[in-house]
């Protein structure tokens, strides 16, 4: 009997250790991330790369003149950056949407201090990378955007993944790690794209759904 009465004891110790604990994670970090979310990024992701892949190949040599010689973006591509800018937008539209549902089911805010230092940490590396973008496209350096983007977004994840699912640390590496093979061979940029920020996102979404919220 004092076997199982410090059996029992011992348990309901644990329990309440695991319910500190878990009061604790969500104090200091940022849990309403939604696996759809990520999902729907790595959709919106492969569908601008198939209008962008179609922008390129397919455009007449009149108006990209320097698609020819192997060159994935030039001056004359603007409609190349229309469709990022819209991948980007549908993706941060489409994830807060889906976050503050979720938060709204578990009863909580969609924005306190953990989401504020989710954001700062996230936005930084952004930031860096926006500007070394821009000044890699005004100076001519196509072939490197896509790398580019690839491995801040990746840093950006690793630096925001403290204050959130220890998971998006793991999507951060694998992001720069298809960046840094990217740089390797400039002229497949796009498909590194595709894969970095479409197909990255779709395994990680369906994981992390599977993992949390099925």
């Amino acid at each position: 009997m004092h076997h199982k009465v410090l059996f029992m004891n011992n348990t309901k110790h644990l329990d309440d250790l695991a319910a500190i604990r878990s009061i604790m994670e969500r104090s200091t970090k940022f849990l309403s991330l939604s696996a759809l979310a990520a999902i729907m990024a790595g959709v919106y992701a492969l569908a601008g790369a198939v209008i962008a892949y179609r922008v390129i190949y397919t455009a007449p040599a009149v108006l990209y003149p320097d698609l020819a010689g192997g060159r994935l973006i030039t001056p004359a591509t603007s409609p190349l950056l229309v469709i990022a800018l819209s991948v980007l937008l549908l993706a941060i539209g489409t994830g807060l949407w889906l976050s503050y549902r979720k938060a709204q089911k578990a009863g909580q805010p969609l924005w306190n201090r953990s989401a504020l230092r989710l954001v700062v940490n996230f936005s930084f590396p952004m930031a860096v990378g926006g500007f070394v973008v821009i000044v890699f496209y005004l100076r001519g350096y196509y072939s490197l955007l896509a790398a580019s983007t690839l491995i801040f977004y990746g840093l950006a994840l690793i630096n925001a993944g403290n204050f959130t699912f220890s998971d998006v640390r793991k999507l951060g590496v694998l992001e720069v790690l298809t960046g840094l093979t990217a740089l390797i061979f400039p002229g497949k940029g796009l498909q590194f794209w595709a894969f970095g920020f479409g197909i990255l996102h779709l395994i990680y979404g369906v994981l992390m759904y599977r993992k949390y919220e099925r």
